[in-house]
């Protein structure tokens, strides 16, 4: 054996092959094309299935965890597109595709149409939120481009008149299917749009991607992003998507939730009014309620500061006063009697009159002078007597003082 030849294990080259896939970006994401056979639902949730054509086969499987990626029942015999990778499994050295998605052969081709069309208008902003307009909270008049007979009319029909029979339809009837239903549905956005209308539902019932095509259409998506007035996409069923719900200012699943998003329901608004009137019937009674209880107040306030009250009220503390003021007096007078009866007396005791009363005499001078000393008269001098019944004339004869001087004698 030749030592300097490299020798490799079997694993080695497993890893070998699987990272020269790995590496292989067309290998990363790849469309197989391909008649579906020995196709096993495992337990797991896994599928396995082989893709083959007329000279060759490919085995297969997608994982549980991609199982979104298929829309339909797979069995054997479909004719499919599986999108996946190609990749080694090393234990048994050999490739196989993992799928991620799969589609029926001929929704696959548009399919492909549908995503680089959505790639493309994306990158050109026209699916932006910026560019999205409300929808009118109370419409008046709402248009509707779709089939004049089918499923989506009458639906649209039902619902609004239930929530708001007051609200104008305006239908232009459109092709929605087939051949020339892409202008068709142009022509009938902007008729609508020259009309005047609140909003526009534009919109069919389902049906497959064949069916719905004419939504995923370039010049379809163009009428309605130029649109000036509001619109609802309503195409097919919850699970349909298209080009149109993207660019739409809003995208409702059926035709039946575009009426109602485009439709108030007038007994809700109603209710709601009804509502509003009890509640300002309840805040008008507990204003008045909360008025009348202030001028209770206010009138007992004014009630206590009327003058008549205040004099009410001070009636008792006035008459309180007048007693003690009263009382007062009285005391004042009864001291000034006393006082006055004393100074009586005292003047009483000092009455020359009642002096004389007394056996006592006043003797004056012709000029009614006091006569209280001997030093005041002369021999001769005329006095006057003043007893208690009258006076008496009288003249100084002789004058004796208490110390003994002999009287003087003119």
């Amino acid at each position: 054996m030749n030592n300097n030849r490299n020798v490799y294990t079997v694993s080695q080259v497993n890893a070998y092959i699987k990272n020269m896939f790995a590496q292989d970006f067309m290998m990363n994401r790849i469309y197989v094309k391909g008649e579906v056979s020995n196709c096993k639902y495992h337990p797991t949730g896994h599928i396995y299935f082989t893709l083959k054509d007329e000279t060759g086969a490919l085995q297969a499987v997608m994982f549980a965890g991609s199982r979104k990626g298929l829309a339909f029942p797979m069995k054997n015999g479909d004719n499919v597109i599986a999108l996946g990778s190609i990749a080694v499994y090393e234990r048994d050295g050999k490739y196989q595709l993992y799928a991620r998605e799969i589609l029926l052969d001929g929704a696959g081709l548009l399919y492909q149409r549908f995503e680089a069309l959505k790639q493309e208008l994306q990158e050109m902003g026209m699916f932006d939120k910026a560019y999205k307009q409300p929808i009118p909270k109370y419409a008046r008049r709402v248009g509707i481009v779709t089939a004049s007979t089918g499923a989506a009319i009458r639906d649209i029909q039902n619902i609004a008149g239930r929530r708001n029979p007051y609200v104008q339809l305006i239908l232009y009837p459109a092709l929605v299917q087939g051949e020339g239903a892409a202008d068709s549905i142009v022509r009938g956005i902007r008729a609508l749009d020259q009309a005047g209308v609140d909003v526009i539902i534009v919109g069919r019932g389902g049906g497959s991607m064949e069916d719905l095509w004419a939504f995923n259409e370039e010049s379809v998506a163009r009428a309605i992003f130029a649109c000036n007035t509001p619109v609802i996409s309503a195409v097919g069923h919850e699970t349909d998507v298209t080009i149109a719900d993207f660019v739409a200012d809003l995208r409702a699943p059926t035709p039946s939730a575009a009426a109602e998003l485009a439709v108030y329901d007038v007994r809700e608004l109603l209710e709601q009014l009804l509502l509003l009137k009890l509640n300002l019937n309840q805040a008008v009674n507990q204003k008045l309620t909360e008025a009348r209880e202030k001028v209770i107040k206010r009138q007992d306030t004014i009630r206590l500061l009327r003058p008549e009250n205040r004099l009410n009220e001070r009636r008792p503390y006035c008459g309180d006063l007048g007693l003690r003021l009263q009382e007062s007096m009285q005391r004042k007078l009864t001291e000034v009697r006393h006082r006055l009866q004393l100074c009586a007396q005292g003047l009483d005791g000092l009455s020359p009159a009642k002096k004389l009363g007394q056996g006592y005499s006043v003797v004056t001078d012709r000029a009614g002078k006091s006569v209280t000393e001997t030093g005041q008269v002369q021999i001769g001098d005329p006095l006057l007597i003043h007893v208690t019944d009258g006076e008496i004339e009288a003249r100084v004869e002789r004058v004796t003082a208490k110390n003994g001087c002999r009287p003087v004698r003119t």
